[in-house]
């Protein structure tokens, strides 16, 4: 097997273009200056960092299916909403809980460390759960759910809601 050729010059010096374009766009904007000694520092962090941090970024992403992309996408939105409401009608009525809080075990079957990250990005963001923990082999899920009525019903939505098209987008 031969071994990959090296990066070009280019690549070895600017490892994510567009992640230095956008930092040093946001270091303008913060600034609030397009000063020579503003676009200098910024150029030198917006080249800097993405070579410091290349250790820390998963593997090359690369989707297999676009089209689950804007579908897990209006899947997320929705629950977000819903869930947001639900949030707030137990923060407004305290007393209208209907089941307690409780940690769920979510087997999973996706194992691309790229899927995992979104996953646990829109766990996170779904008001009403939290990623609480990935085996160490990456098999099981534990989630913190803010009212759990059925665990065994949670983890299958979150396995047939995210997972699911996660494996189709990644593997």
């Amino acid at each position: 097997m031969k071994p990959p050729p090296p990066p070009r010059p280019f690549k070895r010096l600017v490892p994510a273009p567009l992640l230095s374009l956008a930092l040093l766009g946001l270091w303008l904007l913060l600034n609030r200056s397009l000063s020579a000694g503003h676009v200098v520092l910024g150029t030198v962090f917006a080249l800097a960092i993405p070579l410091l941090t290349a250790g820390l970024r998963p593997l090359p992403v690369r989707v297999r299916n676009p089209g689950a992309v804007l579908r897990l996408a209006f899947t997320v939105v929705a629950d977000t909403t819903r869930s947001n409401l639900a949030v707030a009608r137990l923060l407004l009525a305290p007393g209208r809980r209907r089941h307690p809080a409780a940690f769920v075990h979510v087997p999973l079957d996706v194992r691309d460390p790229n899927a995992l990250a979104v996953l646990a990005m829109i766990v996170c963001i779904t008001p009403g759960t939290a990623w609480a923990e990935l085996s160490l082999d990456r098999s099981m899920l534990l989630l913190h759910v803010l009212e759990v009525d059925d665990a065994a019903a949670i983890a299958a939505s979150v396995k047939q809601r995210y997972e699911r098209p996660l494996m189709e987008i990644f593997e």
